[in-house]
């Protein structure tokens, strides 16, 4: 026999097999959506809600139509595996792999499904109403998103087709899209589609605008200039926000559309300003910096005005530069900074004006879309990671940006993995990165804490550098529940770029393989997740309004000048965020603007270079009888390292500590001494070990304890409750299916604990 011969064979013979094994495990699936279709006939003579099972069937239904899609376009997914850096050398073989990896989920969601189903037949377990929002009437009160009275949560996934089954079981978000592209003429009328479709509306539902940079008109070029797009704000903004046209290019297209939007359903979420906006100049030697672009001559303009504001004369710049300037004309010269400047004079001036002309900027889009729109919300979709991982010079001041808006806005992560050939800076010590997602969110809920959180891109389950196609779905619930309890009320997740029929819409690109849309149990587990937190949304909700009586200081200067500034912050934060405690973190504008008596005490750990008015916020709190703890070095200079005088201790408490430990012990006999430390005290593995479990206690109507338990290790915890005045143990129950738990449970990694103190 030929060799040619003997692969054809070869090839139909494989093919023959895997025909069969599909086959074979979509008719088991098939029978046990039958299975599980007679159970839920069960539940309801019962009177249990079955939206789960149903939810499941749905789930099982839709992915077997993504699988055969899947497994008659191997090469289209091998191109796409090939995109992702850990499956890039093993693309054909993912690819091949898919459809019946995608089957063979879909049949353990139908067995877990059917499992749960059959206990609650039993009465083993017990299930408790679900709460299924009617998007059409939803009520933002303050902080909260209310259905019938009752907080709610909302989630639904960037791109989603609108067919009434995704709707229904995944979510049924309004959206509407606006961009300078739409403006047909230099006078600002609108495309004829686009104003088509603003006139006729969109559905009830509540939703937002989002507002797209990446398209300039085609008349543009030619009334302002060819600059105008010639200078970026990548990757989203294609233009030039610094030149007059980009102002008045702005004002027509809101003058065209924001009437047609004022009072819609469609702007109950907002007007989303920018997406993941970004304005980095400064170089870093011979390397690449992401995204980085240059600046024009408006940009340039300004900044010398700034700095001729802030310093009056040449030659006062020149001695804090270190330069020989015989004008500020030759500021450009200088530019862009390197990133091996950082720290020194001329960093903290680029980097302070660049955050103030974005936030111009974007004062002036909320200005113009108010003159048409009064109470139109503003949000941002800016990424936390800027701050939690201090960002060298990106033009956003988040504390800033989240002032000016009226929601929360943000598209925060979280980090399964990482495919990244370098290994995580987490991956030694817990399952999961948590820290951009618990910094993050307790900084917003600290500068803002009466607005709602809107993720309106959330990277919880997938990302650029997160990617894992065998992900435990129990990861999905520990990262959303954590989110909302650190005060996430609305998600619109990425991404779902499959269409109806399972084919791929266009620009799927590196976001795809390995994510949501092939994970039928993440999928399904995510929205389990959102069912559950709306089932106890009220006890949820009690938890994101805790009062955070330990605050972290921030500086954004000592953040401008020094690089290791916010791993340093985490350090402080992690030491304190396994002993729940809820919190929250202040500056200098928080000092101002939020009731000082929401917090007990400030913690100013490594911050030794601080603006001369942020020293004054710090003395301005102590003089009214507020208390900080801070470390030898911190307070010492100002962003252009003159000295600074020291505090004085005033009608308030100033303590000085030398070590972290230190820091974290006097802060907690603080609280003691107050008695503020949670009622309720957690155990891990006898104490024997370190803390892996993150936990928030309050306290229900009933005068019960409520626990929410996440470990975020990568071991099993075996916990142990006892009651912190009486030291004696605790008996719970769980709250997802009612019933008691034993004493000392094991919480394995990814796992969350929802439990009940049994007492009354």
């Amino acid at each position: 026999m030929g060799k040619s011969v003997f692969y054809v064979i070869l090839i139909f013979s494989i093919l023959f097999v895997s025909s069969g094994q599909s086959q074979s495990s979509e008719k088991i699936a098939n029978q046990k959506i039958k299975e599980l279709k007679k159970l839920i006939q069960a539940l309801e003579k019962l009177n249990i809600e079955a939206f789960k099972e149903e939810l499941a069937i749905a789930t099982a239904e839709e992915f077997l139509k993504y699988a055969n899609w899947d497994e008659k376009n191997i090469k289209e997914n091998t191109e796409h595996f090939k995109q992702i850096n850990i499956y890039k050398d093993s693309a054909l073989v993912m690819a091949q792999k898919l459809p019946e990896f995608e089957r063979n989920d879909i049949i353990k969601l139908l067995d877990e499904t059917i499992e749960v189903a059959e206990l609650l037949i039993s009465g083993k377990i017990k299930r408790t109403p679900y709460v299924r929002p009617d998007w059409s009437q939803i009520v933002i009160d303050g902080n909260r998103l209310l259905y019938r009275n009752k907080p709610v949560f909302l989630h639904d996934y960037t791109w989603k087709p609108s067919t009434p089954k995704l709707s229904k079981y995944f979510g049924g978000l309004n959206n509407f899209l606006i961009n300078p592209n739409q403006l047909k003429t230099k006078n600002g009328d609108l495309n004829s589609n686009v104003l088509q479709r603003l006139k006729e509306g969109s559905s009830n539902n509540a939703g937002f605008v989002f507002i797209s940079h990446k398209d300039t008109p085609q008349w543009a070029e030619e009334v302002y200039g060819t600059e105008l797009d010639k200078i970026m704000g990548k990757p989203f903004t294609s233009y030039d926000i610094d030149n007059p046209g980009a102002r008045d290019m702005l004002s027509k297209l809101f003058k065209a559309t924001v009437p047609y939007l004022a009072d819609k359903k469609h702007t109950q979420l907002g007007y989303m300003l920018a997406n993941e906006p970004r304005w980095a100049n400064y170089s870093n030697g011979n390397k690449n910096v992401w995204f980085r672009a240059d600046v024009s001559k408006y940009t340039l303009d300004k900044f010398e005005t700034w700095l001729h504001k802030r310093h009056e004369t040449i030659e006062k710049l020149n001695l804090l530069w270190e330069t020989n300037m015989s004008d500020f004309n030759e500021v450009a010269l200088q530019l862009p900074v390197d990133l091996s400047e950082r720290g020194t004079a001329k960093w903290y001036d680029w980097t302070t004006f660049n955050q103030e002309r974005v936030t111009e900027w974007f004062t002036f889009m909320k200005s113009e879309i108010r003159k048409y729109d009064p109470q139109a919300k503003a949000h941002l979709k800016v990424m936390p990671s800027i701050f939690t991982d201090n960002d060298p010079d990106s033009g956003v001041d988040w504390e800033a940006l989240t002032e000016l808006s009226e929601i929360n806005g943000n598209d925060a992560a979280s980090h399964y993995n990482t495919t990244k050939p370098n290994s995580s800076d987490w991956d030694d010590n817990y399952a999961w990165g948590w820290r951009e997602l618990f910094m993050g969110y307790d900084f917003l809920k600290s500068i803002q804490p009466n607005q709602i959180n809107f993720n309106s891109e959330s990277h919880l389950l997938s990302g650029s550098h997160v990617r894992d196609l065998y992900m435990n779905p129990k990861y999905v619930r520990a990262a959303y529940w954590s989110a909302h309890i650190l005060g996430l009320n609305a998600t619109q997740t990425w991404f779902w770029p499959r269409r109806p029929d399972g084919s791929l819409r266009p620009n799927s690109e590196k976001g795809y393989a390995g994510s949501n849309n092939q994970q039928p149990r993440v999928t399904f587990e995510l929205e389990n997740t959102i069912l559950d937190l709306n089932r106890f949304s009220e006890e949820i909700t009690a938890f994101q309004q805790q009062r955070k009586p330990i605050r972290l200081y921030y500086s954004k200067t000592s953040a401008s000048q020094n690089a290791d500034y916010m791993n340093k912050t985490f350090g402080l934060y992690e030491s304190l965020n396994f002993e729940g405690i809820p919190l929250g973190f202040a500056t200098e504008n928080i000092i101002k603007r939020i009731d000082n008596k929401e917090w007990e005490v400030i913690l100013i750990y490594e911050t030794q270079q601080v603006t001369i008015d942020e020293l004054q916020a710090l003395q301005y709190y102590l003089d009214n009888g507020g208390t900080i703890i801070t470390d030898e070095i911190s307070l010492k200079t100002d962003a252009y390292g003159a000295s600074l005088p020291a505090l004085d201790q005033s009608k308030g408490k100033l303590l000085v500590v030398s070590t972290l430990q230190e820091m974290k012990g006097r802060t907690l006999s603080l609280l003691q001494e107050k008695e503020l430390l949670p009622a309720i005290e957690i155990i891990e593995n006898d104490g024997e070990s370190a803390k892996k479990c993150i936990w928030r206690v309050i306290e229900n109507d009933k005068g019960n304890h409520v626990l929410s338990v996440v470990n975020v290790g990568k071991h099993d915890v075996t916990l142990n409750f006892r009651n912190r005045k009486t030291n004696r143990a605790i008996a719970f129950k769980e709250l997802i299916s009612d019933i008691p738990i034993k004493f000392g449970p094991v919480l394995k990694p990814y796992e969350v604990l929802f439990i009940e103190e049994l007492k009354n």
